[in-house]
Protein backbone atom coordinates (compact mmCIF):
# COMPACT_ATOMS: atom_id res chain seq x y z
CA UNK A 1 0.00 0.00 0.00
CA UNK A 2 1.68 3.64 -1.35
CA UNK A 3 2.12 5.49 2.22
CA UNK A 4 -0.62 8.30 1.31
CA UNK A 5 -3.32 5.87 0.49
CA UNK A 6 -2.28 5.15 4.62
CA UNK A 7 -2.48 8.57 5.26
CA UNK A 8 -5.96 8.68 3.97
CA UNK A 9 -7.22 5.72 5.71
CA UNK A 10 -5.47 7.35 9.00
CA UNK A 11 -7.24 10.56 8.74
CA UNK A 12 -10.38 8.69 7.99
CA UNK A 13 -10.45 5.90 10.97
CA UNK A 14 -8.60 8.31 13.89
CA UNK A 15 -11.31 10.15 13.73
CA UNK A 16 -11.09 11.52 17.34
CA UNK A 17 -7.70 12.44 16.39
CA UNK A 18 -7.89 13.86 13.20
CA UNK A 19 -11.52 16.41 14.40
CA UNK A 20 -8.58 17.50 17.47
CA UNK A 21 -6.04 18.44 14.80
CA UNK A 22 -9.01 20.06 12.57
CA UNK A 23 -10.24 21.84 15.40
CA UNK A 24 -7.18 23.50 16.50
CA UNK A 25 -5.71 24.35 12.89
CA UNK A 26 -9.21 26.11 12.37
CA UNK A 27 -9.17 28.13 15.33
CA UNK A 28 -5.91 29.49 14.94
CA UNK A 29 -6.50 29.60 10.75
CA UNK A 30 -9.40 31.89 11.58
CA UNK A 31 -6.93 34.63 14.01
CA UNK A 32 -4.28 34.47 11.24
CA UNK A 33 -7.11 35.02 7.61
CA UNK A 34 -8.68 37.76 9.84
CA UNK A 35 -5.41 39.42 10.70
CA UNK A 36 -4.55 38.83 6.89
CA UNK A 37 -7.48 40.45 6.18
CA UNK A 38 -7.62 43.33 7.54
CA UNK A 39 -4.09 43.57 6.34
CA UNK A 40 -4.47 43.77 3.02
CA UNK A 41 -8.00 45.83 3.42
CA UNK A 42 -5.82 48.80 5.08
CA UNK A 43 -3.27 48.33 2.37
CA UNK A 44 -5.51 48.62 -0.63
CA UNK A 45 -7.71 51.88 1.04
CA UNK A 46 -4.04 53.38 1.14
CA UNK A 47 -2.97 52.13 -2.02
CA UNK A 48 -6.13 53.56 -3.21
CA UNK A 49 -6.79 56.96 -1.38
CA UNK A 50 -3.55 57.76 -2.64
CA UNK A 51 -4.09 57.58 -6.34
CA UNK A 52 -6.67 59.65 -5.74
CA UNK A 53 -4.93 62.32 -4.23
CA UNK A 54 -2.64 61.80 -7.38
CA UNK A 55 1.48 61.49 -7.32
CA UNK A 56 1.76 65.40 -7.08
CA UNK A 57 4.34 67.14 -5.44
CA UNK A 58 6.06 70.49 -4.21
CA UNK A 59 8.88 72.56 -2.27
CA UNK A 60 7.56 74.93 0.67
CA UNK A 61 8.65 75.61 3.79
CA UNK A 62 8.66 73.85 7.03
CA UNK A 63 6.99 75.91 9.44
CA UNK A 64 7.16 73.31 12.11
CA UNK A 65 11.25 72.90 11.75
CA UNK A 66 11.48 76.61 11.73
CA UNK A 67 9.74 77.19 15.10
CA UNK A 68 11.06 74.71 17.02
CA UNK A 69 14.60 75.88 15.84
CA UNK A 70 13.60 79.24 16.39
CA UNK A 71 12.56 78.35 19.91
CA UNK A 72 16.17 77.26 20.75
CA UNK A 73 18.41 79.69 18.95
CA UNK A 74 16.63 82.95 17.98
CA UNK A 75 19.96 84.11 17.14
CA UNK A 76 20.35 82.12 14.61
CA UNK A 77 17.62 83.66 12.60
CA UNK A 78 17.92 87.53 13.09
CA UNK A 79 18.26 87.54 8.74
CA UNK A 80 16.06 86.67 6.66
CA UNK A 81 17.94 84.37 4.69
CA UNK A 82 16.29 81.26 5.80
CA UNK A 83 13.16 82.45 4.58
CA UNK A 84 14.42 82.77 0.65
CA UNK A 85 13.02 80.08 -0.74
CA UNK A 86 15.74 77.63 -3.41
CA UNK A 87 17.06 79.03 -6.25
CA UNK A 88 15.30 78.09 -9.60
CA UNK A 89 18.27 75.99 -10.47
CA UNK A 90 17.63 73.73 -7.74
CA UNK A 91 13.72 73.57 -8.25
CA UNK A 92 14.99 72.50 -12.19
CA UNK A 93 17.52 70.10 -11.28
CA UNK A 94 14.53 68.52 -8.84
CA UNK A 95 12.55 68.48 -11.77
CA UNK A 96 14.60 66.28 -14.08
CA UNK A 97 15.01 63.49 -11.21
CA UNK A 98 14.02 60.37 -12.97
CA UNK A 99 10.93 59.99 -10.76
CA UNK A 100 8.91 62.97 -12.60
CA UNK A 101 6.77 62.82 -15.15
CA UNK A 102 6.49 66.79 -15.82
CA UNK A 103 7.25 69.81 -13.94
CA UNK A 104 5.51 73.34 -13.61
CA UNK A 105 6.76 76.61 -12.08
CA UNK A 106 4.08 78.99 -11.84
CA UNK A 107 3.53 82.69 -10.49
CA UNK A 108 0.93 83.61 -8.53
CA UNK A 109 -1.39 86.63 -7.47
CA UNK A 110 -4.48 87.69 -6.68
CA UNK A 111 -6.79 90.93 -7.69
CA UNK A 112 -9.98 92.54 -6.71
CA UNK A 113 -12.08 94.00 -9.27
CA UNK A 114 -15.40 96.04 -8.88
CA UNK A 115 -16.90 95.56 -12.64
CA UNK A 116 -14.68 91.94 -13.82
CA UNK A 117 -17.51 89.63 -12.21
CA UNK A 118 -16.57 87.06 -10.25
CA UNK A 119 -18.51 83.42 -9.51
CA UNK A 120 -20.88 83.41 -6.33
CA UNK A 121 -22.56 80.45 -5.43
CA UNK A 122 -26.32 80.37 -5.09
CA UNK A 123 -25.59 79.23 -0.81
CA UNK A 124 -24.27 83.32 -1.00
CA UNK A 125 -21.19 85.16 -1.88
CA UNK A 126 -17.97 86.61 0.15
CA UNK A 127 -17.59 89.94 1.71
CA UNK A 128 -14.80 91.27 0.67
CA UNK A 129 -12.51 94.27 1.77
CA UNK A 130 -10.14 96.79 0.35
CA UNK A 131 -12.41 98.62 -1.84
CA UNK A 132 -13.26 95.82 -4.39
CA UNK A 133 -16.79 93.22 -4.47
CA UNK A 134 -14.91 90.55 -6.40
CA UNK A 135 -11.72 87.93 -5.72
CA UNK A 136 -9.71 85.97 -8.24
CA UNK A 137 -6.62 83.88 -8.09
CA UNK A 138 -4.05 84.12 -10.49
CA UNK A 139 -2.19 81.10 -11.43
CA UNK A 140 0.65 81.56 -13.89
CA UNK A 141 1.92 78.65 -16.12
CA UNK A 142 5.61 78.07 -17.97
CA UNK A 143 4.38 75.13 -20.50
CA UNK A 144 1.40 74.78 -22.74
CA UNK A 145 0.40 71.51 -21.02
CA UNK A 146 -1.72 73.56 -18.00
CA UNK A 147 -0.94 71.21 -15.28
CA UNK A 148 -4.76 71.10 -13.77
CA UNK A 149 -5.78 70.51 -17.47
CA UNK A 150 -3.58 67.56 -17.67
CA UNK A 151 -4.36 66.40 -13.77
CA UNK A 152 -8.00 66.37 -14.91
CA UNK A 153 -8.58 69.33 -12.60
CA UNK A 154 -10.13 71.64 -15.14
CA UNK A 155 -11.52 70.38 -18.60
CA UNK A 156 -10.97 72.76 -21.34
CA UNK A 157 -14.47 73.37 -23.27
CA UNK A 158 -13.69 75.63 -25.98
CA UNK A 159 -10.92 77.63 -27.57
CA UNK A 160 -7.53 76.82 -26.37
CA UNK A 161 -4.33 76.97 -24.30
CA UNK A 162 -1.33 78.72 -24.52
CA UNK A 163 1.31 78.35 -27.16
CA UNK A 164 5.32 78.79 -26.78
CA UNK A 165 5.71 81.90 -28.01
CA UNK A 166 2.65 82.98 -25.63
CA UNK A 167 4.27 82.04 -22.48
CA UNK A 168 7.69 83.27 -23.72
CA UNK A 169 6.22 86.61 -24.83
CA UNK A 170 3.65 86.93 -21.90
CA UNK A 171 1.08 87.77 -24.12
CA UNK A 172 -2.00 88.83 -22.89
CA UNK A 173 -3.95 85.67 -23.09
CA UNK A 174 -6.14 84.17 -20.06
CA UNK A 175 -8.42 80.87 -19.60
CA UNK A 176 -11.22 81.31 -17.89
CA UNK A 177 -14.35 79.60 -16.33
CA UNK A 178 -17.02 78.85 -17.90
CA UNK A 179 -18.99 80.65 -14.75
CA UNK A 180 -17.09 83.87 -15.25
CA UNK A 181 -17.59 83.89 -19.03
CA UNK A 182 -21.29 84.00 -18.57
CA UNK A 183 -21.19 86.36 -15.53
CA UNK A 184 -19.31 88.75 -17.71
CA UNK A 185 -20.82 87.83 -21.25
CA UNK A 186 -17.16 86.53 -22.56
CA UNK A 187 -16.77 83.95 -25.18
CA UNK A 188 -13.40 82.95 -26.65
CA UNK A 189 -11.84 85.90 -28.47
CA UNK A 190 -13.06 88.38 -26.44
CA UNK A 191 -11.36 91.46 -25.10
CA UNK A 192 -11.62 92.49 -21.29
CA UNK A 193 -9.72 95.37 -19.33
CA UNK A 194 -10.31 93.40 -15.83
CA UNK A 195 -10.49 96.79 -13.55
CA UNK A 196 -7.75 95.83 -10.52
CA UNK A 197 -8.56 98.12 -7.50
CA UNK A 198 -7.20 98.01 -4.06
CA UNK A 199 -7.30 100.35 -0.85
CA UNK A 200 -4.18 102.92 -0.77
CA UNK A 201 -2.70 103.38 2.79
CA UNK A 202 -0.43 106.04 2.85
CA UNK A 203 2.10 107.17 5.60
CA UNK A 204 0.01 109.70 6.65
CA UNK A 205 -3.13 107.20 6.94
CA UNK A 206 -0.98 104.69 8.79
CA UNK A 207 0.67 107.33 11.47
CA UNK A 208 -0.69 106.73 14.94
CA UNK A 209 -0.84 110.65 15.44
CA UNK A 210 -3.87 111.13 13.48
CA UNK A 211 -6.57 111.75 15.57
CA UNK A 212 -9.66 110.51 13.22
CA UNK A 213 -8.15 108.07 9.93
CA UNK A 214 -9.01 109.09 7.06
CA UNK A 215 -10.37 106.60 5.14
CA UNK A 216 -7.99 105.08 2.10
CA UNK A 217 -7.59 105.78 -0.96
CA UNK A 218 -9.21 103.53 -3.65
CA UNK A 219 -6.82 102.90 -6.62
CA UNK A 220 -7.47 101.17 -9.69
CA UNK A 221 -6.06 100.34 -13.23
CA UNK A 222 -7.36 98.70 -15.77
CA UNK A 223 -5.31 95.29 -17.10
CA UNK A 224 -6.35 94.38 -21.00
CA UNK A 225 -6.84 90.77 -21.55
CA UNK A 226 -7.89 88.64 -24.66
CA UNK A 227 -9.91 85.56 -23.38
CA UNK A 228 -7.81 82.38 -25.09
CA UNK A 229 -10.02 79.64 -23.67
CA UNK A 230 -12.96 78.47 -20.74
CA UNK A 231 -12.79 75.69 -18.92
CA UNK A 232 -15.04 73.86 -16.77
CA UNK A 233 -13.88 72.80 -13.41
CA UNK A 234 -14.24 68.78 -12.51
CA UNK A 235 -16.44 68.31 -9.35
CA UNK A 236 -16.02 65.83 -6.66
CA UNK A 237 -19.19 64.26 -6.29
CA UNK A 238 -20.65 65.37 -2.77
CA UNK A 239 -22.69 63.19 -0.31
CA UNK A 240 -26.54 64.04 0.00
CA UNK A 241 -27.17 67.31 2.77
CA UNK A 242 -29.55 69.48 4.17
CA UNK A 243 -30.01 72.78 3.28
CA UNK A 244 -29.26 74.22 6.41
CA UNK A 245 -25.53 72.76 6.31
CA UNK A 246 -24.22 75.12 3.70
CA UNK A 247 -20.70 74.80 1.65
CA UNK A 248 -18.82 72.46 3.07
CA UNK A 249 -15.00 72.82 1.76
CA UNK A 250 -15.17 70.95 -1.28
CA UNK A 251 -17.57 73.46 -2.34
CA UNK A 252 -15.56 76.26 -1.42
CA UNK A 253 -12.33 75.17 -3.38
CA UNK A 254 -14.45 74.45 -6.56
CA UNK A 255 -15.79 78.24 -6.18
CA UNK A 256 -11.86 79.08 -5.66
CA UNK A 257 -10.85 77.35 -8.62
CA UNK A 258 -14.19 78.91 -10.82
CA UNK A 259 -12.62 81.98 -9.86
CA UNK A 260 -8.99 81.38 -11.05
CA UNK A 261 -7.61 83.04 -14.05
CA UNK A 262 -4.76 81.22 -15.79
CA UNK A 263 -1.98 83.17 -17.71
CA UNK A 264 1.52 83.06 -18.83
CA UNK A 265 3.98 83.43 -15.87
CA UNK A 266 5.65 86.38 -17.62
CA UNK A 267 2.07 88.24 -18.02
CA UNK A 268 1.49 87.72 -13.82
CA UNK A 269 5.26 89.20 -13.34
CA UNK A 270 3.54 92.58 -15.42
CA UNK A 271 0.87 92.42 -13.43
CA UNK A 272 2.67 91.97 -10.46
CA UNK A 273 4.56 95.23 -10.70
CA UNK A 274 1.47 97.42 -12.38
CA UNK A 275 0.31 96.27 -9.20
CA UNK A 276 2.86 97.40 -6.72
CA UNK A 277 3.09 100.66 -8.24
CA UNK A 278 -0.38 101.61 -8.63
CA UNK A 279 -2.11 99.68 -5.83
CA UNK A 280 0.31 99.32 -3.25
CA UNK A 281 3.07 102.27 -4.27
CA UNK A 282 5.88 100.57 -3.92
CA UNK A 283 9.26 102.74 -3.60
CA UNK A 284 11.43 102.07 -6.83
CA UNK A 285 14.25 100.75 -4.35
CA UNK A 286 12.08 98.25 -3.28
CA UNK A 287 10.06 97.62 -6.33
CA UNK A 288 13.18 96.35 -8.06
CA UNK A 289 13.61 94.24 -4.82
CA UNK A 290 10.37 92.73 -5.91
CA UNK A 291 11.10 91.54 -9.20
CA UNK A 292 14.60 90.51 -8.03
CA UNK A 293 12.72 87.73 -5.70
CA UNK A 294 9.76 86.35 -8.38
CA UNK A 295 8.86 83.30 -5.90
CA UNK A 296 7.70 80.22 -7.97
CA UNK A 297 5.42 77.95 -6.68
CA UNK A 298 6.86 74.23 -8.26
CA UNK A 299 4.51 71.07 -8.75
CA UNK A 300 6.38 68.27 -9.72
CA UNK A 301 3.83 65.62 -11.21
CA UNK A 302 5.32 62.28 -10.67
CA UNK A 303 5.36 59.29 -12.62
CA UNK A 304 3.75 56.97 -9.88
CA UNK A 305 2.51 57.17 -6.32
CA UNK A 306 4.86 54.61 -5.22
CA UNK A 307 7.43 56.82 -5.88
CA UNK A 308 7.14 59.50 -3.59
CA UNK A 309 8.96 58.68 -1.29
CA UNK A 310 12.13 58.12 -3.13
CA UNK A 311 11.48 61.32 -5.16
CA UNK A 312 11.02 63.19 -1.79
CA UNK A 313 14.72 61.86 0.01
CA UNK A 314 16.71 62.29 -3.41
CA UNK A 315 14.93 65.91 -4.26
CA UNK A 316 15.84 67.08 -0.19
CA UNK A 317 18.83 66.19 -0.91
CA UNK A 318 19.27 68.95 -3.32
CA UNK A 319 18.02 71.38 -1.91
CA UNK A 320 20.67 74.00 0.12
CA UNK A 321 18.13 75.45 2.63
CA UNK A 322 17.62 73.27 5.24
CA UNK A 323 13.94 74.85 5.91
CA UNK A 324 12.51 74.13 2.70
CA UNK A 325 11.69 70.19 1.96
CA UNK A 326 9.23 68.16 -0.36
CA UNK A 327 5.07 68.04 0.36
CA UNK A 328 3.25 65.88 -1.05
CA UNK A 329 -0.13 65.30 -1.91
CA UNK A 330 -0.40 61.73 -0.28
CA UNK A 331 1.30 63.54 3.11
CA UNK A 332 -2.27 64.20 3.22
CA UNK A 333 -3.18 60.80 4.01
CA UNK A 334 -0.69 59.99 6.79
CA UNK A 335 -2.09 62.45 8.60
CA UNK A 336 -5.62 61.83 8.84
CA UNK A 337 -5.69 57.96 8.43
CA UNK A 338 -3.75 57.73 11.94
CA UNK A 339 -6.66 55.23 12.91
CA UNK A 340 -6.29 53.25 9.81
CA UNK A 341 -2.89 52.85 9.95
CA UNK A 342 -3.09 51.52 13.59
CA UNK A 343 -5.52 48.68 12.44
CA UNK A 344 -2.91 47.98 10.20
CA UNK A 345 -0.06 47.44 12.78
CA UNK A 346 -2.04 46.04 15.31
CA UNK A 347 -2.99 43.24 12.07
CA UNK A 348 0.55 42.53 11.41
CA UNK A 349 1.40 42.18 14.86
CA UNK A 350 -1.45 39.62 15.24
CA UNK A 351 -0.48 37.82 11.99
CA UNK A 352 2.84 37.05 13.34
CA UNK A 353 1.62 35.97 16.72
CA UNK A 354 -0.28 33.85 15.37
CA UNK A 355 1.77 31.99 13.01
CA UNK A 356 4.73 31.74 15.56
CA UNK A 357 1.44 30.35 18.05
CA UNK A 358 0.32 27.66 15.29
CA UNK A 359 3.47 26.42 14.60
CA UNK A 360 4.32 25.58 18.31
CA UNK A 361 0.98 24.26 19.14
CA UNK A 362 0.30 22.23 15.80
CA UNK A 363 3.54 21.09 16.25
CA UNK A 364 3.00 19.89 20.25
CA UNK A 365 -0.25 18.36 18.92
CA UNK A 366 1.20 16.20 15.94
CA UNK A 367 4.08 15.17 18.49
CA UNK A 368 2.19 13.48 20.80
CA UNK A 369 -0.14 12.05 18.53
CA UNK A 370 3.13 10.22 16.89
CA UNK A 371 4.07 9.56 20.75
CA UNK A 372 0.79 7.22 20.48
CA UNK A 373 1.43 5.63 17.17
CA UNK A 374 5.21 4.84 17.94
CA UNK A 375 4.62 1.14 17.59
CA UNK A 376 3.14 1.85 14.64
CA UNK A 377 5.40 3.22 12.73
CA UNK A 378 8.19 1.04 14.30
CA UNK A 379 6.47 -2.19 12.63
CA UNK A 380 6.17 0.26 9.27
CA UNK A 381 10.40 0.21 9.80
CA UNK A 382 10.43 -3.07 10.68
CA UNK A 383 9.03 -3.99 7.11
CA UNK A 384 10.91 -2.54 5.19
CA UNK A 385 9.49 0.98 5.09
CA UNK A 386 12.21 3.76 4.28
CA UNK A 387 11.89 6.77 6.86
CA UNK A 388 11.27 9.08 4.17
CA UNK A 389 7.88 7.18 3.24
CA UNK A 390 6.74 7.44 6.77
CA UNK A 391 7.71 11.10 6.69
CA UNK A 392 5.75 11.72 3.64
CA UNK A 393 2.86 9.26 5.41
CA UNK A 394 2.63 11.80 8.25
CA UNK A 395 2.77 14.79 5.63
CA UNK A 396 0.08 14.02 3.91
CA UNK A 397 -1.75 13.30 6.86
CA UNK A 398 -1.50 16.73 8.13
CA UNK A 399 -2.11 18.07 4.69
CA UNK A 400 -5.11 17.00 4.03
CA UNK A 401 -6.29 17.82 7.45
CA UNK A 402 -5.24 21.47 7.19
CA UNK A 403 -6.11 22.24 3.94
CA UNK A 404 -9.66 21.61 4.40
CA UNK A 405 -9.63 23.59 7.82
CA UNK A 406 -7.87 26.29 6.59
CA UNK A 407 -10.36 26.79 3.02
CA UNK A 408 -12.99 27.25 6.03
CA UNK A 409 -11.16 29.15 8.00
CA UNK A 410 -11.14 31.31 4.95
CA UNK A 411 -14.37 32.38 4.99
CA UNK A 412 -15.05 32.59 8.76
CA UNK A 413 -12.06 34.42 9.38
CA UNK A 414 -12.38 36.71 6.29
CA UNK A 415 -16.20 37.90 8.65
CA UNK A 416 -14.28 37.93 11.56
CA UNK A 417 -11.89 40.37 10.34
CA UNK A 418 -14.34 42.22 8.84
CA UNK A 419 -16.53 42.55 12.66
CA UNK A 420 -13.49 43.08 14.73
CA UNK A 421 -11.92 45.99 12.79
CA UNK A 422 -15.16 47.98 11.86
CA UNK A 423 -15.78 47.42 15.66
CA UNK A 424 -12.30 48.77 16.43
CA UNK A 425 -12.53 51.55 14.29
CA UNK A 426 -15.34 53.14 16.09
CA UNK A 427 -13.53 52.68 19.49
CA UNK A 428 -12.03 56.50 20.40
CA UNK A 429 -8.74 55.18 20.13
CA UNK A 430 -9.09 54.46 16.45
CA UNK A 431 -11.07 57.20 15.72
CA UNK A 432 -8.40 59.27 14.95
CA UNK A 433 -9.83 61.89 17.19
CA UNK A 434 -7.49 64.78 17.73
CA UNK A 435 -4.74 63.56 15.00
CA UNK A 436 -5.71 65.90 12.73
CA UNK A 437 -5.05 68.92 14.62
CA UNK A 438 -1.78 67.65 15.89
CA UNK A 439 2.03 68.65 13.22
CA UNK A 440 2.18 70.43 10.00
CA UNK A 441 0.64 69.67 6.59
CA UNK A 442 2.48 71.05 3.70
CA UNK A 443 1.84 71.10 0.42
CA UNK A 444 -1.29 73.19 0.68
CA UNK A 445 -0.73 74.95 -2.88
CA UNK A 446 -1.14 71.42 -4.64
CA UNK A 447 -4.69 71.47 -6.34
CA UNK A 448 -5.72 68.35 -5.03
CA UNK A 449 -8.68 66.14 -4.15
CA UNK A 450 -9.06 66.79 -0.28
CA UNK A 451 -10.07 63.64 1.85
CA UNK A 452 -11.07 63.35 4.96
CA UNK A 453 -10.98 60.55 7.61
CA UNK A 454 -14.78 59.83 7.15
CA UNK A 455 -14.06 58.86 3.44
CA UNK A 456 -11.08 56.88 4.23
CA UNK A 457 -13.07 54.75 6.90
CA UNK A 458 -16.07 54.64 4.58
CA UNK A 459 -13.54 53.13 1.59
CA UNK A 460 -12.48 50.57 4.25
CA UNK A 461 -13.98 47.01 3.05
CA UNK A 462 -13.03 43.79 4.39
CA UNK A 463 -13.80 41.43 1.24
CA UNK A 464 -12.33 38.30 -0.66
CA UNK A 465 -9.58 38.96 -2.94
CA UNK A 466 -7.45 37.00 -4.80
CA UNK A 467 -4.11 39.00 -3.10
CA UNK A 468 -5.71 38.03 0.33
CA UNK A 469 -7.10 33.80 -0.86
CA UNK A 470 -3.42 33.71 -1.99
CA UNK A 471 -1.03 35.25 0.87
CA UNK A 472 -3.74 33.43 3.45
CA UNK A 473 -3.15 29.73 1.74
CA UNK A 474 0.30 30.45 1.45
CA UNK A 475 0.77 31.49 4.76
CA UNK A 476 -1.23 28.64 6.36
CA UNK A 477 -0.08 26.12 4.49
CA UNK A 478 3.57 27.13 5.25
CA UNK A 479 2.83 27.38 8.58
CA UNK A 480 1.38 23.78 8.70
CA UNK A 481 4.71 22.54 7.51
CA UNK A 482 7.01 24.45 9.38
CA UNK A 483 5.13 22.95 12.26
CA UNK A 484 5.89 19.58 10.97
CA UNK A 485 9.71 20.03 10.85
CA UNK A 486 9.85 19.14 14.95
CA UNK A 487 7.23 15.74 14.65
CA UNK A 488 9.43 14.70 11.49
CA UNK A 489 12.86 15.04 13.55
CA UNK A 490 11.26 12.91 16.43
CA UNK A 491 10.70 10.18 13.55
CA UNK A 492 14.09 9.97 12.02
CA UNK A 493 15.06 9.20 15.82
CA UNK A 494 12.93 6.57 16.01
CA UNK A 495 14.93 2.97 16.24
CA UNK A 496 12.71 -0.07 15.62
CA UNK A 497 14.86 -2.70 17.58
CA UNK A 498 14.13 -0.72 20.45
CA UNK A 499 10.48 -0.24 19.73
CA UNK A 500 9.36 -3.83 19.19
CA UNK A 501 11.87 -5.20 22.38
Amino acid sequence: MKFWQRALKSVTRRKGRSFILFLVIFILGNVIAGAVAIQQSTQNVEKETKKQMGAQATVEMDYEKFDKDQQKNPEKFEDDKWFTPPPTKELEAIGKLPYVKYYDMSISASIGTNKFKAYSPEEGGVSYGGGYKYSFNIKGVNRKEVVDLEEGIIKLESGETFTDKAIKDGENTVLISREVAEANNLSVGDQVAIDVTGEVFSEELMSEDSEEPAAPEIATFDFPVKVGGIFSVVKKENKEKSKDEGMDEEEWRAVEQINTLYMPNELVKALNKEQSQKIWKLSEEDLALQESQDYYQVTYVLKSVDDVEAFREEANALISNEYYQVFASTDQYEQIAGGMKKLGTISKYVVIIAALATILIISLVVLLFLRDRKHELGIYLSLGESRTEIIGQIVVELLLTSIIALVLSLVTGNLLGGAVSNSLLQTDWLSNSGDMMNGYIGGYSLNTPNVSYDDIQSAYKVTFSVGYIISYLLLGLGTVLLSAILPLLYILRLNPKKIMM
